[in-house]
């Protein structure tokens, strides 16, 4: 299977120095595929025996040719105590690989592994990854100082847009018809739920109830709806949904499995911005899998159909839901953080704030049209204002065809065009 460079492997490759690195993400997502090109030993202990063997021989670890991926290692936790006291005593520089698509529970006692088990975290493909794009703006370019070139023309029409949106970006679903795909996706929810968190060692008493609540987390992509409001979109009218208990334990139960991934509200650091609304913006990790929670296809997509728990239409949310994505994992590259910015009051919003390590932002708004209107850019000018100097720069994110930049400076970029 030949295999699709991820954006990812750039800070493995900047991380190959150290002795342990446990790359973290959702199934399906490529981890076992990328960090296994990286190994000379894959010790995979999804397979009972290999983790028998193991299990009984933790020594064998220390033993086999290096660089050693341990894949799952979460269905053996004490693999991860093993690995810090291999780095503790000295382990070479890019000795272990682990991957996980879960994180043990609260009760498993572990380590924390500050220190010596570096996290990277592992999302599915960003748009411009998928292999069929050719970005030409960097968001490096556009989070380091100057001003950045905006350039670039793509003939990617909306119905594009929406066919990647419903393809998802985890590998594995990606090939075949359309039909392939719709059953890839739903066979992918139906595991996780009825085999992943069985695995995790919880029993679910209804599993369809999980699958409801998560269907109405799906339903407020890209909002900051109430976990309340989530939990009454569950079930509606039959009396039956869960307790606020019991859907406090799925939401823990789906980040434990990377399955949902909210984009958290900004609180600078060292700015003059107050009253921030900090809750967070809500995100399956893949908006291909909330279409199919939703059962939203491409053509009931174009005609407008679908909403979200806020009432808006659901299109622009998934819109906004993989144009997070793609900035996220291409932000990832360059160690800077990605939340959402809003005013108690509601009086300014702004998509996404993509913050560099010395508290510089870009800021940027996402808008499913073809080019940016000023009342499109309203909260970024307010933004500026508020920083100055702090903003290195401002841009929409739109599904049109060309990257340019405003009279007012703020750069317009297609989603098509991002990359790292």
């Amino acid at each position: 299977m030949s295999y699709t460079p991820r954006w990812v492997d750039l800070e493995l490759d900047e991380l190959a120095e150290l002795p342990a690195v446990a790359v973290e993400g959702a199934k399906g997502v490529g981890k076992t595929f990328t960090a296994s090109r990286r190994a000379a030993t894959v010790l995979r202990l999804d397979d009972p025996d290999q983790r028998a063997l193991l299990e009984a021989d933790p020594e064998r670890l220390a033993r086999v040719e290096g660089p050693v991926l341990v894949d799952e290692w979460q269905r053996l936790p004490r693999v991860w105590d093993l690995v810090r006291r291999a780095v503790d005593d000295g382990a070479p520089s890019g000795r272990y690989l682990l991957t996980g698509s879960a994180t043990p529970p609260p009760d498993v006692d572990i380590h924390s592994g500050a220190g010596r088990i570096v996290p990277v975290r592992m999302r599915p493909m960003a748009l411009t990854e998928r292999g069929n794009l050719a970005p030409t703006v960097s968001l490096g370019r556009l989070l380091g100082p100057g001003v950045a070139s905006i350039s670039g023309a793509c003939d990617v029409p909306l119905s594009g847009y929406v066919e990647e949106i419903c393809a998802t970006g985890l590998p594995g679903l990606r090939s075949g018809s359309q039909r392939a795909r719709e059953a890839s996706v739903d066979g992918y929810l139906a595991r996780v739920i009825d085999r992943e968190v069985p695995d995790l060692g919880i029993g679910l008493r209804r599993p369809a109830a999980l699958r409801a609540w998560l269907a109405a987390y799906a339903a407020a992509t890209s909002t900051t709806s109430t976990y309340a409001t989530i939990l009454a979109a569950a079930t509606p009218g039959d009396g039956d949904q869960p307790v606020r208990k019991t859907a406090e334990a799925y939401r823990d139960l789906l980040t434990r499995i990377w399955l949902l991934d909210p984009l958290p509200g900004w609180i600078p650091v060292s700015a003059p911005l107050r009253r921030l609304q900090v809750a967070p913006k809500h995100h399956i990790a893949d908006p291909g899998l909330a279409a199919a929670l939703l059962g939203a296809s491409p053509d009931s997509l174009l005609d407008g159909q679908g909403r979200t728990l806020a009432g808006g239409s659901l299109l622009p949310a998934l819109f906004e839901s993989i144009a997070a994505l793609t900035v996220r994992v291409a932000a990832q590259v360059h160690r800077a953080r990605v939340m959402h910015c809003r005013t108690r009051n509601g009086d300014h919003e702004i998509d996404l704030i993509v913050e560099n390590r010395d508290g510089s932002v870009v800021g940027i708004e996402v808008k499913l049209g073809l080019s940016a209107s000023d009342a499109d850019v309203r909260h970024l000018v307010w933004l500026r204002d508020q920083l100055g100097t702090r903003v290195r720069d401002l841009v929409v994110i739109t599904a049109g065809r060309e990257a340019y930049r405003r009279r007012d400076g703020i750069a317009v970029v297609p989603l098509a065009l991002l990359g790292p």
